[in-house]
């Protein structure tokens, strides 16, 4: 099991300086254009976030797609996802929007905002700096106000089981495997969030703060797996009332699950959702 797990690819490489090593094909950077300057004409409501993640319905599901190098890669996508570069994805084109207007390298502008999300501090320098478990990616960005977790806010309770999945499977992570550096690195930051705070809503109440969510809310699916905290990730999506989650399925395509909670019950060893708001 990949912690990445049900999560992304054209890509971007960052060393000392952003440097392209692959690019987003021309009919991808047309696409991103056409929905950065759609965001910024519905001038970033909560159902801009909607809009822009519907514009990848249908794209492909890939699992893995982080870790094809030992080299840490910046890698980004138009085309296929996993669940995390869905999320970034959306995010990071809401972020673009906002600049006005958006410079002449809009691609390397999307590979900033994507770098600034997904890297400790926005900044990438190697495998440890990436932002592998999901509560260390929200608290990350809220202390850089890019999003807030609302799940204390919303009657979240306490989560207290320890964070060290890579660690204690870390065979299944070559990065780590005969890199001691980089798995003491790992396993410090896994005791460090041990000690933070973290919260989730157990599934039977998510129902109960349906009128409190928003459209492009982040949700991510709480986990029973002993050292890990989430398995999965998406954003609200509200249609006709009702409160779904649209996501990059492991199933195959970024898709719609109408009812938020009956997919969380759906979701193998889940115990409920946290929720972070993107600040727009």
């Amino acid at each position: 099991m990949n912690l990445r797990w049900l999560p992304l690819c054209v890509s971007a490489v960052l060393a000392v300086h952003l440097e392209a090593v692959f690019a987003l094909d021309p009919q991808s950077s047309a696409k991103l254009v056409r929905i950065v300057n759609q965001a910024k004409r519905d001038k970033l409501t909560p159902r801009t976030l909607q809009t822009i993640s519907a514009a990848f319905l249908g794209a492909k599901y890939q699992g893995g797609l982080l870790d094809q190098s030992l080299t840490e890669q910046l890698f980004v996508s138009l085309t296929e996802f996993d669940c995390v570069l869905f999320v970034e994805t959306v995010l990071a084109i809401a972020q673009l929007a906002k600049q006005a207007p958006p410079t002449a390298d809009i691609v390397n502008d999307f590979s900033q905002q994507i770098m600034s999300l997904r890297y400790r501090h926005g900044q990438m320098d190697g495998y440890c700096s990436r932002l592998h478990y999901f509560t260390d990616w929200i608290q990350d960005n809220q202390r850089r106000g890019k999003v807030t977790d609302i799940t204390p806010a919303l009657g979240g309770v306490a989560d207290s089981h320890p964070l060290n999945f890579m660690t204690q499977n870390r065979q299944s992570y070559r990065q780590l495997v005969n890199n001691e550096a980089l798995y003491n690195c790992i396993k410090a930051r896994e005791q460090e969030l041990s000690q933070t705070p973290r919260f989730y809503i157990p599934t039977e109440r998510i129902a109960s703060i349906y009128p409190q969510l928003r459209s492009g809310d982040i949700v991510a699916i709480a986990t029973k797996i002993q050292g890990l905290d989430v398995t999965h990730t998406g954003l609200v999506y509200i249609q006709n009332n009702q409160v779904g989650l649209i996501h990059a399925s492991p199933a195959g395509a970024v898709t719609i699950a109408p009812d938020l909670t009956r997919y969380v019950r759906g979701v193998p060893e889940s115990k409920g959702i946290i929720v972070a708001r993107p600040n727009l």
